[in-house]
């Protein structure tokens, strides 16, 4: 189903004169303004093609009703969600959950729904339908060599997929790793794991990335083959300029400082970008900013001070994807949500006084700098993200309008209540 434009306005005008008096108020300290809200308008955020239904957990999925069964209505649901916030303008897919059959037509259809391809995920975690070695196992560190060029092989596919639809990166998740002391030999693992990379890096066009994501556990528990960011980041530095560390919010130990993390891989100019999430335990994979807010704003304060020293493009130079798994909500609803806390967190490291920061942090005004970043934090930015949302013809409260026009229900009627998405 496509959402009109006539309908966004119409819901948009029922609510424009309380949104005017909020954002006269929040306007009113920052002198910046046209300069931020232009930033929150070119911000874009891609979706994964997994995300379009509802998740699970070990033991079980219980589906809402109406998920995408195919590529093309995953598309058409992302196409729903950047109409309403003009901030999903692009999506991620996964190899092989969602193998285009028709790549033009694919492309069209995105183009449609004005959606670009983001990086393109490879998938050697699971093992496939006729699949003829199995990743018990592992894959590219496997002991194996049989399997692991079977998983070189599976990335260079992915690759040609991305090609033929205008992707210009490719991100890997290794599940690689042990449970048991002995199992596996370090040096060994990483050695196989190394020159399996090389070969997948080889193929990659020449103005093409390759992401390396990293996770400390799950679902191996005793060592992962990459298991954090330094493990990451020694394999990307070792590569090539064309490989980078990107960063999961959820593959961290408990109280990992994140933030620095992030600070440290930019200014190596490794870093990718981000799979956004957030968590309490663990990998939760839950809704954006549900969990530990600030946390998220910290990182994206270290993002903008950074990308600013670096005279980098926020919108383009770095990697911007959610990767969440919807066990109990409306994925869209979910989406939706993640993607205001995301906006919201950047939109408030936006206005943070960054030379009034510098100066108390030259002069170690601890208490100063605190305030500062706090003050920024406090501040009430929805309705700047509201404003330029609206400029760029979304929705003033898109959640409000998604259950207002009944959208879960008309994709129900459309596609039946026992549906199951691919993927996770």
């Amino acid at each position: 189903m496509l959402l009109s434009k006539q309908l966004i306005e119409q819901s948009n005008n029922t609510l424009l004169t309380a949104h005017q008096r909020k954002f006269e108020l929040a306007a009113a300290d920052i002198n910046n303004m046209n300069t931020i809200l232009q930033k929150l308008i070119d911000f874009q955020v891609a979706i994964p093609s997994w995300a379009l239904g509802t998740g699970g957990t070990r033991f079980g999925r219980f589906s809402g009703g109406g998920e995408p069964g195919t590529l093309e209505q995953k598309i058409e649901d992302i196409g729903l969600l950047h109409a309403l916030n003009q901030s999903s303008g692009a999506i991620s897919l996964h190899i092989p959950w969602d193998i285009p059959s028709d790549a033009n037509a694919i492309k069209k259809l995105a183009a449609h729904h004005h959606l670009k391809f983001d990086a393109v995920n490879s998938n050697t975690f699971q093992d496939q339908k006729d699949q003829l070695h199995s990743y018990k196992f592992g894959s590219l560190h496997h002991v194996d060599k049989a399997v692991r060029r079977q998983a070189i092989e599976h990335n260079i596919e992915v690759i040609k997929h991305g090609v033929a639809l205008g992707s210009k990166s490719l991100t890997v998740w290794l599940s690689d790793g042990s449970c048991f002391p002995g199992q596996l030999n370090f040096r060994t693992a990483w050695k196989n794991t190394f020159e399996s990379l090389q070969e997948i890096y080889a193929a990659l066009p020449s103005d093409w990335k390759l992401f390396l994501e990293y996770k400390a556990y799950e679902p191996n528990f005793y060592s992962t083959t990459v298991g954090d960011w330094g493990q990451s980041l020694l394999y990307t530095a070792k590569l090539g300029p064309k490989a980078f560390t990107l960063v999961d919010l959820g593959h961290h130990l408990p109280n990992a400082n994140i933030e620095q993390i992030v600070s440290l891989l930019m200014m190596e100019d490794k870093l990718a970008g981000f799979h956004f999430n957030d968590s309490k335990y663990g990998d939760d994979d839950l809704t954006v900013g549900s969990i530990n807010p600030y946390q998220l704003f910290l990182i994206f304060n270290e993002l903008v001070e950074g990308m600013d020293a670096k005279s980098m493009n926020h919108a383009t130079d770095l990697a911007w994807m959610i990767d969440a798994s919807h066990n109990v909500k409306d994925p869209l609803e979910d989406l939706l949500q993640s993607i205001e806390a995301i906006m919201i967190a950047y939109a408030q490291a936006l206005i943070v006084d960054t030379n009034a920061l510098k100066e108390a942090q030259s002069v170690n005004d601890v208490v100063k700098a605190q305030e500062i970043l706090q003050a920024a934090f406090r501040t009430d930015v929805r309705p700047l993200v509201a404003e330029a949302r609206m400029q760029s013809g979304g929705a003033l409260q898109p959640i409000q309008l998604f259950r207002s026009l009944k959208v879960r229900e008309q994709l129900i009627q459309e596609r039946g209540v026992v549906t199951v998405a691919t993927g996770l």
